[in-house]
């Protein structure tokens, strides 16, 4: 990660951290990288977006590029559209799953992969030196809202059965997937109760979708659906419920898929990818039918990284990036969802049914610092770290890191003995809350 960029991109609060200035200077340094490129654009709902797009599109007109904006998309949606129209570069201003007074630009190359470390450090490079590329000839800028229509009709197609007689909640946290999402479900024959989609621009993320999956689940109860789905802004994260009510995170639809694919001879080199994060409990399930899991660090770009390298097929993360390689270049929280549905048509389960993993109890703290870094390195910290893994050791695992994108430690205790979990991690947080206040 560079100075900037961190694990899924830059971002920050908008006008304080992610300014119109930055996002000039990356759309500027997209041309310093290529060029003359041709630039797509694409965002969530959150109303800051047509700002800072126009703020990289005015930079990457500056050195002469092509802009296309495509308006309200996926991030999935951005890089299937940057490989099928021949983009040098696809941009998201998105803030993902973070809430409307954040926002965020993540950079795609040219085949629908985001950048790597090395890639995004040659862009903050540019800007960090004030260096512009500015053209006698200023590019173009266009928009073409009809774009999404191509990666809808992908979606589509990712099904093999109907949906019909299914009755599934869509809680598309007044995000990115807020018409694509129903729109795509409904034309596969499903029966859609459609959550959170009416888009003003302010309440992205905002106690529902992903990250509060406990809204969807009363839907699914209230409207008796079969299941439901919840994404975060940009959809490139799902979170499924079953008709029960209960709560399937990334870790148990990656353990079901991985299964499903091994089935059916589709699930190269009988290998799964998860990240330091993934429960223990589905590498544990996944053995048992002879299904291998690698850890990457945390980041699904870092997940991208192992499944290229390796040529395998499925990857993901807890929080609900899921990346199936065969068929995308990254996590899409919308075609998993179609995926997992028509798996469950054609086993002819129910989710509840399908997905039959219990994680162990994971407690993950986070706390809030001035300065994460000087916290993470502090030896303080490193020998609070070693007594505590010691007390789990051979039980479970302990896991400390600085958030990649907000000003945060996380902590995570994991374990079957809950209790356990929580005094680890209760005990670690108060040492990182007085490491925080010394350096105050």
């Amino acid at each position: 990660m560079g100075v900037f960029f961190g694990t899924d991109g830059l971002r920050g609060k908008v006008n304080v951290d992610l300014t119109f200035d930055i996002a000039y200077k990356v759309g500027n340094a997209l041309s310093i990288l290529k060029d003359k490129p041709t630039v797509l654009i694409g965002s969530d709902t959150r109303i800051s977006g047509s700002y800072l797009a126009l703020g990289l599109a005015g930079g990457a007109m500056s050195g002469g590029a092509r802009v296309i904006d495509a308006g309200v998309v996926p991030t999935a949606g951005v890089a299937y559209l940057t490989e099928k129209t021949g983009a040098d570069f696809g941009v998201v201003i998105s803030a993902s799953h973070n809430g409307g007074e954040y926002n965020g630009i993540k950079v795609f190359g040219s085949e629908g992969y985001k950048l790597g470390d090395r890639e995004e450090e040659r862009i903050e490079r540019c800007f960090i030196h004030d260096k512009t590329n500015n053209f006698p000839d200023i590019g173009s800028y266009v928009q073409d809202f009809k774009l999404v229509k191509k990666y809808k009709k992908f979606l589509l197609g990712a099904a093999k059965h109907r949906f019909a007689g299914k009755t599934i909640v869509l809680d598309c946290a007044f995000g990115a997937a807020y018409r694509i999402a129903p729109e795509v479900f409904k034309k596969l024959g499903a029966k859609v109760i459609a959550a959170n989609c009416v888009e003003n621009g302010l309440n992205i993320n905002r106690g529902c979708g992903a990250v509060y999956p406990e809204n969807l689940v009363r839907k699914v109860l209230r409207y008796k659906a079969d299941l439901g789905f919840a994404f975060d802004g940009d959809a490139d994260r799902v979170i499924a419920v079953d008709e029960n009510g209960r709560i399937f995170d990334g870790d148990m639809i990656i353990c079901g898929l991985a299964k499903h694919l091994k089935n059916s001879g589709r699930l190269k080199g009988n290998t799964v990818v998860g990240t330091s994060h993934t429960n223990m409990a589905v590498e544990h399930e996944l053995a048992k039918f002879g299904i291998n899991m690698v850890r990457t660090d945390i980041g699904d770009k870092y997940v991208l990284e192992k499944l290229i390298e390796n040529g395998y097929s499925l990857g993901g993360e807890q929080s609900g990036h899921i990346i199936l390689k065969d068929i995308a270049t990254t996590g899409d929280g919308i075609l998993t969802a179609i995926v997992l549905t028509d798996m469950l048509i054609e086993e002819g389960k129910t989710l509840s049914e399908a997905i039959d993993v219990t994680p162990y109890p994971q407690v993950n703290v986070n706390v809030v610092v001035a300065d994460k870094f000087r916290v993470i390195n502090s030896e303080e910290l490193g020998r609070a770290v070693a007594k505590y893994a010691a007390v789990l050791a051979g039980k479970g695992r302990l896991m400390i890191r600085a958030s990649g994108t907000e000003p945060k430690i996380r902590i995570m205790a994991e374990s079957r003995d809950r209790e356990l979990n929580e005094r680890v991690a209760g005990a670690l947080k108060e040492v990182i809350l007085k490491i925080s206040e010394q350096n105050g």
